[in-house]
């Protein structure tokens, strides 16, 4: 999964997510070049998904079935 910035230039290549105890675990390069482990914690995502809107969701939800740009 990669993560683009405004300028449509690669921002984060994310390599693996899973599941570490309580949190989420995303490992990959920023940049294609530095290694990252991130996690997520419970009340960080809950955080996310309070600055969600209902259409935000929604979207966020139905993106998983839409056709990519090679599509």
């Amino acid at each position: 999964m990669k993560l683009y910035g405004s300028d449509d230039r690669e921002l984060l290549e994310v390599s693996a997510l899973r599941r570490d105890g309580n949190t989420l675990l995303l490992q990959g390069k920023i940049l294609g070049m530095m290694p990252l482990a991130a996690r997520l914690r419970p009340e960080e995502a809950r955080a996310a998904w309070r600055l969600m809107d209902w259409r935000t969701r929604w979207f966020l939800f139905t993106l998983l079935f839409r056709p990519g740009r090679g599509a």
